[in-house]
């Protein structure tokens, strides 16, 4: 079996490394990747192994950032420290999601799945591992950030946010009292990890608080226009595909 290795940490890498040779002595790692600039080069130009062990975070971005831009041609099974990554992992059909450190066990279940070809197929399967995930989550929204600020770190508590944008010069956290603070973080990252009974993603753009709403108007055929307390000039619409997903949000 040839298993490539995507792990911008080389003390992780190194016990990966040792562990597949102790769970297969067959087991041949013949690559170790860590970025997202180098795994696309590598598998633009090398055969595809029989699995990928891919960590989320790595040094250059998330690796889910690597599926755009090559197709991979074999299983991925990632390995993380983050379990709020899983739905979006199931989505680009990962065979399995294991959280650091990673147990011997775990990993010798993820090798068989991949000797056996055993993808999870069967929806109620699915459904039932993804709920074993998030069951096992616990305050696993955020509730605050800590941010740099010129020369100091700021925390900012969720609460305390009206809404996110996202522009060419990055993505901005708008705070109750109007304050604009950057954020190094994507849209996607910042959905999958504020609550959403608080928090929505309106459009590609922006993710608006339940309580920075001032009105909602109808804008076109279908389509919705957000007016937001603290800064209603701005232009948030939402389309018609979107709309009745907010109605719902808001209806809760």
């Amino acid at each position: 079996m040839q298993v490539v290795i995507i792990e911008d940490e080389r003390p992780n890498s190194t016990r990966l490394k040792k562990m597949l040779t102790e769970l297969n002595p067959e087991v041949e790692v013949i690559a170790i990747l860590e970025t997202i600039t180098d795994s696309v080069a590598w598998f633009r130009q090398y055969p595809h192994p029989d699995v990928v062990l891919m960590d989320v975070r790595i040094a250059d971005g998330l690796s889910f950032d690597i599926f755009p831009q090559v197709q991979l041609q074999c299983p991925v099974v990632f390995i993380t420290a983050y379990d709020e990554y899983a739905v979006r992992a199931f989505k680009v059909n990962s065979l399995d999601y294991l959280l650091k450190p990673v147990e011997k066990e775990d990993l010798s279940v993820a090798l068989e799945k991949v000797q056996s070809k055993r993808m999870l197929q069967d929806t109620g399967e699915l459904v039932k591992h993804l709920l074993g995930l998030l069951q096992r989550r616990q305050n696993t929204y955020r509730t605050r950030f800590v941010i740099p600020v010129r020369d100091e770190l700021k925390t900012v508590h969720t609460s305390n946010i009206h809404f996110i944008y996202y522009s060419v010069t990055g993505t901005h956290l708008v705070l109750n009292d109007r304050e604009q603070l950057p954020v190094n973080m994507s849209m996607d990252e910042l959905e999958e990890q504020l609550d959403p009974d608080v928090f929505f993603r309106v459009n590609r753009q922006h993710i608006v608080h339940i309580d920075s709403i001032q009105v909602i108007k109808q804008y076109a055929v279908s389509k919705l226009r957000v007016v937001l307390k603290q800064d209603p000039e701005r232009e948030i619409i939402i389309s018609k595909e979107k709309a009745p997903l907010f109605k719902q949000w808001l209806d809760r």
